[in-house]
């Protein structure tokens, strides 16, 4: 396989990544430190995404509609991440919240491997998949040194 044509991979490698800290977190005591970590990851992630992918699909009118449900979806896993961090990691709802972030990411990601990747890739050109790998990469990278956890005030945090 060319290295412009995956980046559908190096998306799933981070999906894998992002499966893995939710495990750890669901069994770790050290669960501030890998709130942090996942809440980075995940901010960097959907922004590199976004400029990456999900910019050059808005301009393809055959995916416009996936693209949109998409980005929706990676702002409500933000509201989600950060009504999980206005809640102390040892009171007992924190371990709820966990599950509905994960279960919401996890259908996320899922309708992204198995739907929306194989569909954008009939639309791709080689230039297309070139730019979003370089655009992914460097927008990862600087996304990441600049996420931040931002607990929603308790008051705010959905139920």
């Amino acid at each position: 396989m060319p290295a412009s044509l995956d980046i559908f991979d190096r998306l799933k490698q981070d999906h894998d990544l992002h499966r893995e800290l939710f495990a750890q977190l669901a069994a770790s005591s050290s669960r501030e430190r890998l709130l942090v970590k996942l809440t980075k990851e995940l901010k960097a992630h959907a922004a590199a995404e976004e400029q990456a992918l999900y910019s050059t699909m808005m301009r393809k009118p055959e995916t416009t509609s996936e693209t949109r449900h998409s980005v929706a979806e990676h702002h409500e896993i933000e509201e989600l991440l950060n009504d999980l961090a206005a809640i102390d990691v040892d009171a007992d709802e924190w371990t709820d919240k966990l599950e509905a972030l994960r279960h919401r990411y996890i259908h996320h990601i899922d309708e992204e491997e198995e739907e929306h990747f194989p569909d954008f890739a009939n639309y791709l050109t080689e230039d297309d998949l070139a730019h979003m790998r370089t655009v992914f990469e460097r927008r990862k990278r600087e996304e990441k040194a600049a996420a931040e956890v931002t607990p929603e005030a308790l008051e705010d945090a959905k139920e």
